[in-house]
C-alpha cells in the first residue's frame, strides 16, 4: 500500500482565498443592506424628491405649466428609480469604506496614508460635480432650452425622458469632477509627469470638449459648462501634481504595514 501524500499544505494555501471571499461577500452584503435601508426610509418622500430634481426647469416654465408622461408605468418608475439613485448616492461614503476596508490589509503604510485621503476627496468631488450641475448648470441650460423655441411652442416634458436627462448630467458632472484625483495618480504612480502633461495641455483642452460633446446634450453651452470645468480641475491635478516628487523618495525602502 502507497502512502497518500499530505493535503495540509495545500489546504492551508486554499484557506486564505476562502477567508478573502467571505469577507468580500460580508461587506457586499453590508453595502447592499444599506441601500436597501436608505432606499427604504426615502421611498414614502419619492414624489418629493423627484419634484426638488425638477425645480431647476419647472421654475422657468410659465405658470400652470406642468410635466407630463407618455407611459402608463412613468409616474410610479419615475419617481421610483430616482429614489433608488438618491440612495446609492447618499450611500456611495459607506460603500466606498467597505471597499477600502476590504483591500487596505494589502497595502504599504505610505499608500494607505494616500489612498485614505484620495477617497475622502473623491466622494466629496463627485458629490461637489452633482452640485454644481443642479445648482449651476441646470438653470442655465434650461433657460437656454426653454427660451430659445418658437414662441408657438409649448414646453411639456416627460418625466421619464427628463429623469434619465438629469442622471446622465449628474453622473457625467461628477465623473468630470474626478479628474484631480485621476491626474495627481498619474503623476504620483510615474505613469506621465508634470512636464509632459503641461507640455500636453493643448490636447487636453480640446479632449475636454470632445468628452463634452459626447456627454452632455448637442448643444455649446452644455458642452461648455462641462469642458471648461474639466479643464480647470485638470489644472488643479497638475498643481497638486507638482508636490509629488518630493513625497516620493521618503517611501521607496517601505515594507508592507500589518493592520
Amino acid at each position: 500500500m502507497s502512502d497518500t501524500p499530505p493535503r495540509e499544505p495545500e489546504e492551508h494555501a486554499q484557506t486564505p482565498l476562502i477567508e478573502h471571499l467571505i469577507e468580500l461577500r460580508s461587506r457586499l452584503v453590508k453595502a447592499v443592506a444599506v441601500i436597501v435601508i436608505i432606499f427604504a426610509a426615502l421611498y414614502a418622500f419619492s414624489n418629493d424628491i423627484y419634484s426638488f430634481v425638477a425645480e431647476p426647469l419647472m421654475a422657468l416654465l410659465p405658470e400652470g405649466s406642468q410635466m407630463i408622461a407618455t407611459e402608463v408605468a412613468s409616474p410610479f418608475l419615475a419617481p421610483f428609480k430616482l429614489t433608488l439613485f438618491t440612495a446609492l448616492f447618499i450611500a456611495v461614503p459607506f460603500v466606498l469604506y467597505q471597499a477600502w476596508a476590504f483591500i487596505a490589509p494589502g497595502l504599504y503604510r505610505h499608500e494607505k496614508t494616500l489612498a485614505f485621503p484620495l477617497l475622502a476627496s473623491s466622494i466629496l468631488l463627485f458629490y461637489g460635480g452633482v452640485a454644481f450641475a443642479y445648482f449651476a448648470v441646470f438653470p442655465l441650460l434650461f433657460d437656454f432650452f426653454v427660451h430659445t423655441g418658437p414662441e408657438n411652442v409649448t414646453v411639456m416634458t416627460d418625466i421619464n425622458q427628463y429623469l434619465n436627462f438629469v442622471l446622465k448630467l449628474f453622473f457625467a458632472f461628477g465623473a468630470a469632477f474626478e479628474i484631480p484625483i485621476a491626474t495627481f495618480l498619474l503623476i504620483w504612480t510615474g505613469a506621465t509627469s508634470v512636464e509632459s502633461l503641461g507640455k500636453k495641455r493643448p490636447y487636453v483642452v480640446v479632449g475636454c470638449f470632445v468628452v463634452g460633446m459626447m456627454m452632455t446634450p448637442p448643444d455649446v453651452v452644455s458642452q461648455s459648462l462641462l469642458a471648461i470645468p474639466m479643464w480647470l480641475l485638470f489644472e488643479v491635478g497638475i498643481l497638486f501634481g507638482r508636490l509629488v516628487p518630493r513625497r516620493r523618495h521618503d517611501v521607496d525602502d517601505e515594507t508592507p504595514h500589518e493592520s
